[in-house]
C-alpha cells in the first residue's frame, strides 16, 4: 500500500477545492452540493464545512447521493443501499458533484442518472480529489480537482483512514 496523500496533503486538498468552489460561486444561493456515496460524502462534508467557514452568512446546501441502483455493475453482485440524503429541490440550480476518485466515469454517469429523478438543474459541475483520467470509459471531466495521478487500470485508490492510498 503507497500512501498518495498524507493526512496532511489530504487537508491542504481539501481547503484548496473549497477555495476553487468559493471562487466561483460567491453566492450560494443556487448552489447546492452533492457527495457520492460513499468517499465522495466522506469528502464532501469535509468541502462543505470549508466552504461554510468562508461564506458564514450563507447557508450551504449539502446531500449525499446514492447511486447504487444506477449502477452498470449490479447485476454482478447483490449491493446493499447507502444512505441517501438530498433534503433540497435541486430544479434549476447548478448541483456540484463531489467524489473522491474519478477513475472510469461510470459512477459519475450513474450519478447524474440518478439525479434526474430529483429534478433538472440548470448545471452540473464536478469535484473530485483525485483523477485518474488514462483510465476514461465514458467522455466525463471534473470542473475541479485536487490531484491528477498516473496508474494502472488495476489499481485501486481509496480514501482510507484519512488519507489516500494506492492499493
Amino acid at each position: 500500500m503507497q500512501v498518495l496523500l498524507t493526512s496532511q496533503q489530504l487537508a491542504e486538498s481539501t481547503n484548496q477545492l473549497a477555495n476553487a468552489l468559493h471562487a466561483r460561486h460567491k453566492n450560494l444561493s443556487d448552489v447546492v452540493f452533492a457527495g457520492i456515496q460513499q468517499g465522495g460524502a466522506v469528502l464532501g462534508a469535509n468541502i462543505v464545512a470549508e466552504l461554510q467557514k468562508l461564506n458564514p452568512s450563507q447557508k450551504v446546501q449539502y446531500g449525499q447521493l446514492d447511486i447504487t441502483f444506477y449502477r452498470d455493475d449490479i447485476r454482478k453482485e447483490i449491493l446493499a443501499p447507502d444512505t441517501m440524503n438530498m433534503p433540497f429541490n435541486i430544479e434549476g440550480k447548478t448541483v456540484v458533484l463531489i467524489d473522491d476518485v474519478l477513475f472510469t466515469g461510470r459512477t459519475i454517469k450513474a450519478a447524474l442518472d440518478t439525479l434526474l429523478d430529483y429534478g433538472r438543474p440548470a448545471k452540473v459541475e464536478l469535484c473530485v480529489l483525485i483523477d485518474r483520467k488514462e483510465h476514461r470509459q465514458f467522455p466525463i471531466q471534473a470542473d475541479y480537482i485536487g490531484k491528477t495521478i498516473v496508474t494502472d487500470k488495476t489499481d485501486k485508490v481509496k480514501l482510507v483512514n484519512g488519507e489516500v492510498v494506492l492499493i
